[in-house]
């Protein structure tokens, strides 16, 4: 199960990645973008002390409902969008490397480069 410095070392090694506090101290929030040149865009959010790791990331619509379908570690995203978000409960259900998928695939959706 990956710890929430292990997930965010890996957030914060995409490129243009920061992390930021904007709903205040209890979740780390990781944006693409600088802080000089505009808010930046949320990808990841993590609900800091939550164990096991509460990780929330957007998704695709039809990806959602079928993870969420198949995992009950999977649900609609925690206070976001629920067809756009989900938040993953990091309890092992899901393989680090899924999760890591899922990250990427997050980035990508928010910053528009193509998988």
């Amino acid at each position: 199960m990956l710890t929430h410095k292990q997930i965010e070392e890996y957030l914060l090694s995409f490129p243009n990645v920061r992390l930021d506090y904007p709903f205040g101290e209890g979740t780390s929030v990781y944006k693409i973008g600088h802080k000089d040149v505009d808010e930046g865009k949320m990808f990841a959010l993590i609900a800091d002390g939550s164990k096991p790791v509460r990780l929330s990331l957007k998704t695709d619509p039809l990806l959602s409902k079928n993870l969420q379908e198949k995992y009950e570690s999977v649900m609609p995203g925690y206070h976001l969008n629920k067809k756009h978000w989900i938040t993953v409960l990091c309890s092992g259900q899901l393989a680090d490397d899924e999760i890591k998928d899922l990250i990427r695939l997050s980035y990508n959706l928010v910053s528009g480069v193509s998988s």
